[in-house]
C-alpha cells in the first residue's frame, strides 16, 4: 500500500510523522526543563530520560545541546533557500516573505495560549535565557552567519555571480541584517502587559522601517557579473 500520490509505502509517512513527533517532543521538553532550571544545569541525558529514550538517541536528533532549544532556526534557513532565489521577487520582498511569515507564527502560538500575560512572560523567560547564557549567545550568532551564507547562495543563483562574490555578501549581509532588526524589535515590543496584536503591529513597523532603507541600497541587486 503506497501513500496516496506520493509513490513511497504509507508506513514510511507514519515513520516520518512519528520522528517528527519525538523531535518535536525532545525540543520542547528541553525547552521545558531549561527555563525551569537553566541551560547550564540540565544535561542532555536529562533530556533523554524525562522523554524515555537515551542521550544517544536524542544526539542522533539533534547535533548539540544547543539545537535542542533552537531547533526552529532550522526552519529560516530552508525558507531562504525556498524564497530568496524567486526571480519574482525583490531580494529584500522575498525576505520580508520569510520574516512575515515567522511572525505571525510566533502571533499565532502566544495568542492560542488562554493566559496571555504567562504566555508572554515565558517568551521573554526564553529570551533572557539565550541572552545569559554564553553557549547559546555563540551559537545564535554562528547560526546567523550560517544565514549568511546561505542567503549569498541562494541569491547569486540569480545571476551568473559567484556566492562569494561581492554583491551577494553584501546583500546576503544586508538581508539578514533585516532578521536582527525584527529579532531585537520583538524583545521591546513583545511583553507583558501589552496588547498582543498591538506588539506585533509594532514589530512589523519597525522591520518595514529598516526594509525601506534596505530596499533603496539593494535597488541594483542583481547587478551585471563582473571581475577584475
Amino acid at each position: 500500500m503506497t501513500a496516496a500520490g506520493t509513490g513511497r509505502p504509507a508506513v514510511e509517512g507514519l515513520r516520518e510523522r512519528k520522528k517528527r513527533a519525538t523531535r518535536r517532543q525532545l525540543s520542547d521538553t528541553a525547552t521545558r526543563m531549561f527555563l525551569e532550571r537553566g541551560f547550564d544545569a540540565v544535561r542532555v541525558a536529562d533530556v533523554g530520560e524525562a522523554c524515555g529514550v537515551s542521550e544517544k538517541t536524542v544526539f542522533n536528533y539533534f547535533p548539540s545541546k544547543e539545537a535542542l532549544l533552537l531547533d526552529r532556526l532550522e526552519a529560516t534557513a530552508d525558507a531562504l533557500r525556498t524564497h530568496l532565489p524567486d526571480p519574482a521577487l525583490t531580494p529584500v520582498s522575498a525576505m520580508l516573505t520569510i520574516l512575515d511569515h515567522e511572525l505571525g507564527g510566533l502571533a499565532a502560538a502566544l495568542a492560542a495560549d488562554a493566559d496571555q500575560d504567562r504566555a508572554l512572560a515565558q517568551y521573554r523567560k526564553f529570551g533572557d535565557l539565550i541572552r545569559n547564557t554564553p553557549s547559546l549567545r555563540a551559537y545564535q550568532s554562528d547560526t546567523a552567519d550560517r544565514f549568511v551564507d546561505i542567503a549569498a547562495e541562494a541569491l547569486a543563483t540569480r545571476t551568473g555571480l559567484r556566492p562569494g562574490d561581492p554583491e551577494p555578501q553584501i546583500a546576503a549581509a544586508t538581508l539578514l541584517g533585516l532578521w536582527r532588526v525584527q529579532f531585537r524589535a520583538l524583545r521591546t515590543h513583545v511583553r507583558p502587559g501589552r496588547p498582543l496584536p498591538d506588539a506585533i503591529d509594532a514589530v512589523a513597523r519597525e522591520v518595514r522601517r529598516a526594509a525601506r532603507l534596505a530596499e533603496a541600497g539593494l535597488a541594483a541587486f542583481p547587478a551585471p557579473s563582473k571581475h577584475d
